[in-house]
């Protein structure tokens, strides 16, 4: 029995699904078997933006169909209306083009409903603790589109720009690492990382952490360099508070 103490410490989850079923069998087996708990479900886009204001989930779970409606509008939306909550797509679609658009919008995660149930529920974790997650049967759709696509012909003069630290920075997003971490990991400030992750996403020309990370794999970015010395706040490389 979930109670109010165990409810306050567990991840706040929203579920977007206009099926009735998948709402209620997915929220079942969050609560079931993962250290979360479901606070709003609603398969209706008009309830999206109240609901995140009333119920202030820490990851929502959004379907790309919602019946007439594009998932990912809603997802514009949200970002429109200054939600910056981490989304991971759950859907039917094992289409490249749906995968690309969504790694394009942000998303934390794309998985399928095919997926078995507790792979879906550990992915779902696994993103809730700010990794990125991709389902496994989109692995080589996701790698052949980086290595064909515009951002997959990206030349190494682009890694070249980048400072040591910014590569360390790189790497540890790579890692499905929050700034937090991060911060933690290479001892600088939160909004140093900020900082780094804003430079480096204008220097590549990327738009997401997703692609930040398939970038770095792509390009083996990471740097064996301590970094000191390339930190625009902090020259020295001292802990910053």
């Amino acid at each position: 029995m979930t109670t109010p103490a165990t409810q306050a410490m567990q991840t706040r989850v929203m579920l977007v699904d206009d099926h009735a079923m998948c709402r209620s069998g997915l929220s079942e087996l969050l609560q079931n078997r993962s250290g979360m708990v479901v606070v709003a479900a609603t398969g209706d886009r008009a309830q999206v933006i109240p609901l995140l204001r009333e119920c202030q989930p820490e990851l929502m779970i959004l379907d790309l169909s919602l019946g007439p409606v594009d998932g990912l509008s809603v997802l514009r939306t949200v970002r429109t209306e200054g939600f910056d909550v981490p989304v991971v797509v759950l859907t039917m679609s094992d289409s490249e083009d749906d995968l690309s658009a969504a790694l394009r919008a942000g998303v934390r995660g794309y998985l399928l409903k095919d997926m078995d149930p507790d792979d879906v529920i550990e992915s779902i974790g696994r993103a809730a603790r700010g990794e990125l997650v991709v389902a496994p049967a989109m692995a080589a759709k996701l790698a052949q589109m980086w290595q064909s696509g515009q951002k997959g012909s990206v030349k190494r003069d682009l890694v070249d720009t980048l400072t040591d630290r910014e590569r360390q920075v790189l790497d540890q997003v790579a890692r499905g690492k929050s700034n937090k971490v991060i911060a933690q990991a290479l001892d600088i400030s939160h909004n140093t990382v900020k900082l780094h992750v804003r430079h480096i996403m204008a220097k590549l020309d990327l738009g997401s952490r997703v692609e930040a990370a398939v970038f770095a794999f792509e390009h083996r970015t990471s740097s064996e360099h301590s970094g000191k010395g390339d930190d625009p706040e902090n020259p020295s490389g001292r802990r910053q508070t």
